[in-house]
């Protein structure tokens, strides 16, 4: 199985950056992993939230090939304990040539994007900033492969 994330826009934030890197080439010793980040859209100040919704949902479904499963970051999507995540992520190896999970913009995910998905991952009942969910996301993408392993980053 490979594992993409899908990201809306580019991280501004080093310490962001520095955080995604760090559990990025940690997370790579494990399953082929890659990030994919959708440009930044122009011109939002004159588009309603739909509109900005809508267009970013487009640029998420062109990303899609024929296969993939695709699991939205999500407030609204289930939540885990990590190691149930683990559980479920080792339940699709075999079942998934490319698990897709997607992080969208400020404004979340437009309709077509919502019909498309196959699931929803809540990470936390908090809301945290799309930028910021970034990290904690690969955090416990690295934490969930760690159990799965049986190292000792995880303390259960």
């Amino acid at each position: 199985m490979r594992i993409t994330l899908i990201e809306s826009g580019k991280t501004k934030d080093p310490f962001i950056r520095e955080g995604v890197e760090l559990f990025r080439k940690r997370v790579i010793r494990y399953v082929p992993f890659q990030i994919e980040t959708l440009p930044d859209l122009k011109n939002t100040r004159n588009m309603t939230m739909k509109e900005v919704q809508e267009k970013e949902g487009k640029l998420i479904l062109k990303r899609l090939k024929p296969g993939d499963y695709m699991i939205l970051l999500d407030e609204r999507g289930q939540e885990f304990h990590s190691i149930s995540f683990a559980e479920y992520l080792n339940g699709l190896e075999g079942r998934v040539n490319r698990l897709l999970f997607v992080i969208g913009g400020p404004y979340g995910f437009s309709e077509e994007v919502y019909k498309r998905a196959d699931a929803k991952l809540s990470l936390s009942k908090l809301t945290f900033s799309h930028q910021l969910v970034r990290v904690i996301f690969m955090e416990q993408l690295y934490r969930a492969y760690t159990i799965l392993k049986g190292e000792p980053y995880h303390h259960a």
